[in-house]
């Protein structure tokens, strides 16, 4: 009989294939993307080179061998969209200028050497290409509230003067200060009107007349107004999440995350109807694309868009994480700071991250849907890094409880992994923090 502390070890030893740095590690995961609407691909931390580096390489054949034409990131709406301009051909930028647009901190999530490559691969790809069927790169998050106005007033100013006047007016209890979050703070405690009604008055304007501006110039007509339409609808959510950010009674991630999805659902459709297949993959962190329901959030009445997605589609959505036991990331230490080149601390006993390394497997995809999987489906410790990394915090501020098997289709484990390099590191990013010895 088998000892059960043992079991989760077993199971991974048993599902487990390991990594051999081929084309060929992707195959088991391209596999379980046959048929899916959408393909989620996470990350433990903002700041690793290998995990986007791996998302690339995994995008590039889910395009290439299964059709997906759309790539949705875990940034700004406006700022994706330049990109998106450029990998259609379309504008004046380079590789490198066509990413200018992320400048709100952190940056380097989507300024770095990894993406710089994959928008040039993904230009490249497209050229071959008649436009309806070129591969698009959009952004879901709702962070550009005054950029996001500002593109509704500017499409409306070159198609429609009369409604780009009146767009103002509805705009105008935004304009006081444009800092979304003193905006919020104000509206939030009444010492400003809220702009609520006039933002949802024109995100229903655009909708309403959505046909007639569409008709006048076919598939241009139709990016166009979508671009819109898109930022309508954040400086709607986004308008509502600086509210309640002084709030108590609403839960701010959720709002994000709702807003997330809701702008993948309106993308496939999007893509459909511009003639192609409708099929995204998704790169955000492991904490928005694994299922919120597997993990200690749930019991905060915390969803997210890996969850809202699965309620959605079902079976449609694969959903795959990447974790990494030790190593190095890019990371600030406090919000707004610079990017640091930090030492990744090895995982705390009791994690997945320590039960993976203990198998002595190094790097390996692991699948998670079989039944052998079943002792991964128990709560364990999982480690996430975002944007900031405080070791000095460790547990309290990286970890947290979760169900891997519940949360996750499949993982990607490697052992140690390196930092993202950003396209603007300062000059000290070069020098790494050392790796002091393990207690």
């Amino acid at each position: 009989m088998t000892h059960p502390a043992l079991t989760p070890f077993l199971a991974v030893r048993d599902l487990a294939q390991r990594l051999a740095g081929t084309p060929a590690d992707h195959d088991a995961l391209l596999a379980m993307a046959e048929g899916r609407r959408f393909v989620l691909l996470g990350e433990a931390t903002h700041g690793t080179q290998d995990f986007y580096r791996m998302r690339a390489e995994i995008t590039r054949r889910l395009i290439a061998e299964q059709g997906f034409d759309a790539v949705a990131i875990e940034g700004d709406w406006p700022d994706a969209w330049r990109v998106n301009r450029y990998v259609q051909g379309e504008g004046d930028d380079d590789d490198a200028s066509a990413l200018d647009d992320f400048e709100r901190f952190p940056a380097w999530m989507w300024r770095n050497r990894e993406v710089l490559d994959f928008v040039g691969w993904l230009r490249a790809h497209n050229a071959t290409k008649p436009r309806a069927q070129r591969v698009g790169f959009y952004g879901l998050d709702l962070y550009s509230l005054y950029r996001s106005a500002d593109a509704v007033i500017h499409y409306l100013d070159r198609i429609d003067p009369e409604q780009a006047e009146l767009g103002r007016k509805r705009y105008a209890a935004l304009d006081h200060v444009r800092e979304p979050q003193v905006y919020g703070y104000q509206a939030a405690f009444g010492q400003r009107p809220d702009a609520r009604e006039g933002v949802i008055a024109q995100l229903l304007q655009l909708r309403a007349d959505a046909q007639a501006y569409i008709e006048r110039n076919g598939l241009a007509a139709l990016d166009a107004h979508f671009f819109a339409e898109r930022n309508a609808t954040v400086v709607v959510h986004a308008e509502a999440y600086y509210r309640a950010m002084f709030g108590r009674r609403v839960s701010t991630w959720n709002l994000r995350d709702a807003h997330m999805r809701d702008t993948l659902l309106a993308l496939a459709d999007y893509r459909v109807r511009r003639g192609g297949t409708g099929r995204v993959v998704v790169w955000a962190h492991n904490s928005h694309l694994g299922d919120a329901r597997a993990t200690e959030s749930h019991a905060r009445g915390e969803w997210n868009l890996g969850q809202l997605v699965r309620q959605d589609v079902g079976d449609q959505a694969l959903l795959v994480g990447f974790t990494t036991y030790t190593g190095r990331v890019s990371a600030a230490s406090q919000w707004d700071g610079d990017v640091e080149h930090k030492w990744v601390r090895p995982a705390l006993r009791g994690s997945y991250e320590h039960l993976f390394h203990s198998t002595g497997l190094d790097r390996f995809f692991l699948p998670l849907t079989d039944a052998a999987a079943e002792p991964l489906r128990e709560p364990m410790l999982e480690r996430a890094i975002g944007v900031l990394y405080v070791p000095q915090t460790e547990r309290a501020s990286h970890y947290f409880d979760a169900a891997l098997a519940r949360q996750f289709d499949a993982v990607f484990h490697l052992d140690e992994t390196a930092a993202l390099e950003p396209l603007d590191a300062p000059h000290h990013w070069h020098r790494p923090e050392p790796a002091l010895p393990v207690a």
